[in-house]
């Protein structure tokens, strides 16, 4: 069986127990002329704050501490750019391609639940999906963490299909992660969340059920089979890094609760270092041919 044949199969046949998580490789395959680079984006705001132009990102600097020296060289005032909102603006001009709609439309047949860790609402868009949140959960534009997209209202992250914005999303530009800095907020509130010393803790193992996290997308890290594609997940994808340590650590501890997880990327974009810490953390690591394996013949 070939790994395309294995990942339907997995898709197909697992469906009730997995959930996907996209990067930003569906919005950079066949981009339509579009600027779908987040670096691209960042290279701009410094030309906008800093006033020289760069062509690149330098090596030596990750992507999250390029974004804080973009904060750090605002000055107070009048002029001082909202960084984040500056950022979102030429996400909303961005056009979502048919792959979204084949992707979107199938994990909505097949009741799997998307984790992006895009801000663009490009996959709702092209699934025509309504806004929703969990009551239960308290709102902060911050940490929108219980507001997803659906085609329903649903009783619990892992009831159904909808689409979670792990990073933030823009409609809320207060909620974006691009800082290294932000990712440590984001860590340091999933850490009370997670490991709080009370029952209502999952760490703790009673009533897993009705845990602190149980109405936010963190619910569906703990307690789906994970398939990723689309993520390069860099050294700088620091918090998403974290939480994926913390559910192989939750899998050590109670074993009976396990779950699986797929990591799919094109051959030639194999990295040794990637491969060998999703392994660790329990992943299968699938290699194919070309990106059309990945947006196209995957669907189809």
């Amino acid at each position: 069986m070939s790994s395309l044949e294995t990942l339907r199969e997995v898709i197909n046949s697992k469906s009730h127990e997995i959930a996907f998580i996209i990067g930003n490789g569906i919005n950079r395959f066949k981009g339509q002329g579009q600027i779908s680079s987040w670096n691209d984006l960042l290279i701009g705001l410094w030309t906008k704050v800093y006033g020289n132009t760069l062509n690149k990102i330098p090596s030596g600097i990750s992507f999250t501490e390029f974004y804080d020296l973009l904060e750090l060289g605002q000055t107070n005032g009048d002029q001082e750019l909202n960084l984040q909102k500056e950022f979102c603006e030429p996400l909303s001009r961005w056009k979502h391609g048919s792959h979204h709609n084949t992707i979107t439309r199938t994990a909505m047949s097949l009741d799997i639940p998307i984790l992006t860790t895009n801000f663009d609402s490009l996959l709702s868009k092209a699934g025509k999906l309504d806004f929703f949140r969990f009551k239960e959960e308290p709102f902060t534009h911050f940490y929108p963490w219980g507001c997803y997209y659906s085609n329903r209202r649903l009783i619990s992250p892992s009831s159904g299909f909808g689409i979670w914005h792990i990073n933030g999303m823009m409609k809320y530009h207060r909620s974006i992660r691009l800082g290294l800095s932000q990712y440590m907020g984001s860590v340091e509130r999933a850490r009370k969340i997670i490991h709080k010393e009370m029952k209502e803790s999952l760490f703790s193992g009673k009533n897993v059920r009705d845990w602190r996290g149980r109405f936010t997308w963190l619910h569906l890290v703990f307690n789906r089979s994970l398939f990723v594609f689309g993520l390069g997940l860099e050294e700088s994808e620091v918090f998403l890094r974290w939480l994926l340590i913390e559910r192989a650590k939750y899998f050590k501890k109670f074993p009976s609760r396990k779950k699986n997880g797929w990591y799919v990327c094109k051959k030639k974009t194999q990295n040794a270092g990637r491969e060998l810490f999703l392994r660790k953390l329990g992943f299968d690591y699938v290699m194919v041919d070309n990106y059309n394996d990945i947006y196209k013949r995957l669907w189809t």
